[in-house]
């Protein structure tokens, strides 16, 4: 049975489901239309006279497809690993997982390979787009080969590492913050390595070297470029893949040996040992009778009225705010007390991040003509911030309903407001970090010079206005989808994907030509199906015509906005990010207003 029934049982089961051929259509479509993109690009800004013209597009496409879809395998073998075992836990089912005959190795390699298998299902879907770019010329079977060799390694460490994470930890907030942010510390890390933080020479070889060695990013374009006449032990890129598969099972081998040791979870067990009574050296059958004897004296006096109202007067109480939902999200440890732990770990990713601007802001030569130095550390901490915000966000109402307490909440009097924002407020106070510190940051650049006062308050507004719109997203769709998989896995994946689909566009555009204003046509296609995309996910359970208009809309409006900030216009940038992505946010909001009893399931009964 391979490495477990529970793999097994994906294995045969998942082919008899339809999305598992939808996401492989779609990620190859994907892959396709980018191709087909750049194409229309190059033959609409340049002209086709050589073959070496030929050579330099599959070249420059393999360099293109090759970052995309390492981002795109990396997060989902991460979140889907994490959000596969949190499941579980939620549920409480990954307890009843225990008590089988399986071991433990069967349990974590089962669910890992698991998560894994339609990760590697689209990989190979997307082989076939990567072949059509050697017909152009300029690339290799090979570069193909090692390519696709990085990009499975890294899919099967980062997923050791959401599994390892998701075992550890009991809450699915804690789980997907943290491997966010250990995803994104690993990427700064060995950027700081490249630029030299270190020294230009690290154990005797040269930091280039080293990072392309550890990084995912950089060892997938180092395997991207043509194959220099090397031996295999000096490919930064096969250096990778041994070094992903040795800190995948070392990460394995840990979470076997622990998984038993940290399920339950040490909150189960104390409730569990609590429960049993100490036996006396009287035996059992005495401390039963002596048990049953003092019930009965207990019950006798409490019935008394003056035990009564002094028993009252002695229980000390906390007052309820007006809206008990904000009172509970803020008053109380709603998200377990070890969310301290995410803190810890953002902050160090401040740290981290604040360093490399620091030291990027005192080396003028690297300055960039359209991307400033400082922004290769500000950017990704931006990114997880917005991510770790989105993820509070949708597990808030996961949570909720996988413990069974929505049920108790839906039959209150609690009105759709009451829940909505204090939902909102209660995840603005508990991500406080995540909001204030990108400013921080931002206010630095300002000190420094780097950022003008103009750019900061664009900046700032643009930040606030995405704290909300994700905030709002995964508010929307843990109250639209009933699985907590799905509602984690859509609300992740937009955000995520939506960025992913911002740097592909500017790559593409700095790749192929500098004529940003006339470059529409070409990605009519591209923007169409990022519409419709965005639909499925946010309107295709719960339509209306606001969301449809925002769905059409914010692509869009994005693509003007990346247009306009290649062009150096700053303050077209931020009007039309705050008006598409603030509308889109109203659209997700009053259906969760006006229409709060079908999303969540609860019956309204009208007045007679």
């Amino acid at each position: 049975m391979l490495v477990g029934p529970v793999f097994t049982r994906e294995l045969v089961t998942a082919p008899r489901r339809a999305r598992l051929f939808l996401f492989r259509s779609v990620y190859a479509g994907v892959l396709f239309g980018v191709m087909c993109t750049a194409w229309l690009i190059l033959t609409g800004t340049q002209t086709i006279a050589t073959i070496s013209d030929m050579a330099g597009f599959g070249s420059i496409l393999l360099q293109i497809l090759a970052p995309l879809q390492l981002a795109m395998i990396v997060f989902l073998a991460a979140f889907s690993s994490a959000s596969a075992v949190a499941q579980e836990k939620d549920r409480k089912t990954l307890i009843l997982l225990l008590l089988t005959r399986l071991n433990s190795s069967e349990l974590v390699l089962g669910k890992l390979f698991s998560s894994l298998l339609h990760v590697v299902s689209m990989l190979l879907a997307g082989l076939p787009v990567f072949a059509l770019a050697v017909l152009f010329g300029g690339v290799s079977f090979e570069q193909v080969f090692r390519v696709f060799c990085v990009t499975l390694a890294a899919a099967f460490i980062t997923g050791s590492l959401g599994s390892l994470l998701a075992l550890w930890r009991e809450k699915t907030f804690q789980t997907l913050a943290l491997t966010a942010l250990v995803i994104v510390a690993w990427m700064i890390g060995c950027e700081a390595i490249a630029a030299g933080v270190l020294g230009t020479q690290v154990g005797g070889l040269s930091a280039l070297m080293v990072a392309q060695s550890l990084s995912p990013v950089r060892a997938v374009i180092a395997a991207a470029r043509p194959v220099e006449a090397i031996s295999w032990l000096q490919d930064p890129s096969l250096i990778f893949v041994g070094l992903s598969l040795l800190g995948g099972c070392l990460l394995n081998a840990i979470a076997i040996w622990r998984i038993r040791i940290w399920n339950p979870s040490r909150e189960v067990r104390r409730v569990a040992k609590s429960d049993e009574p100490a036996e006396s050296i009287w035996g059992a059958e005495h401390d039963i009778a002596a048990g049953k004897r003092e019930a009965k004296a207990d019950a006798a006096r409490t019935r008394h009225v003056d035990s009564q109202l002094r028993e009252r007067d002695k229980q000390p109480y906390r007052e309820v705010w007006d809206n008990p939902v904000l009172w509970r999200e803020i008053c109380t440890w709603a998200y377990g007390r070890k969310v301290i732990l995410i803190r810890v770990a953002y902050l160090l990713l401040f740290g981290m991040a604040a360093a490399g601007v620091v030291w990027l802001d005192a080396q003028p030569d690297l300055s960039s003509s359209i991307f400033p130095a400082v922004a290769r550390p500000v950017v990704p901490f931006f990114v997880v911030s917005l991510v770790v915000v989105n993820a509070l966000a949708v597990t808030s109402i996961t949570n909720e309903r996988d413990g069974r307490s929505l049920d108790l909440l839906l039959v209150t009097d609690l009105s759709p407001s009451e829940f909505v924002f204090g939902k909102l407020g209660g995840i603005f106070w508990v991500a406080k970090e995540m909001i204030l510190l990108p400013i921080v940051l931002c206010g630095y650049l300002v000190w420094s010079r780097t950022l003008g006062v103009e750019n900061f308050c664009y900046v700032l507004g643009g930040l606030l206005v995405m704290d909300v719109f994700v905030t709002v997203l995964g508010i929307h769709c843990g109250m639209t989808y009933s699985n907590s998989r799905a509602a984690i896995g859509v609300s992740l994946g937009t955000v995520f994907f939506l960025f992913l689909g911002i740097a592909t566009c500017i790559l593409m555009m700095i790749s192929f030509s500098g004529s940003f204003h006339v470059q529409l046509a070409p990605f009519l296609a591209f923007i169409m199906g990022g519409g419709v995309g965005l639909y499925v996910s946010l309107g295709a359970r719960n339509p209306s015509p606001a969301i449809l208009a925002a769905s059409l809309l914010l692509p869009f409006a994005t693509f003007y906005a990346i247009t306009s900030y290649l062009l150096d216009l700053t303050l077209a940038v931020f009007l039309v990010t705050a008006v598409a992505y603030s509308f889109t946010t109203a659209a997700m909001m009053i259906p969760a207003l006006s229409e709060f009893d079908f999303a969540m399931g609860r019956n309204s009964v009208a007045d007679d």
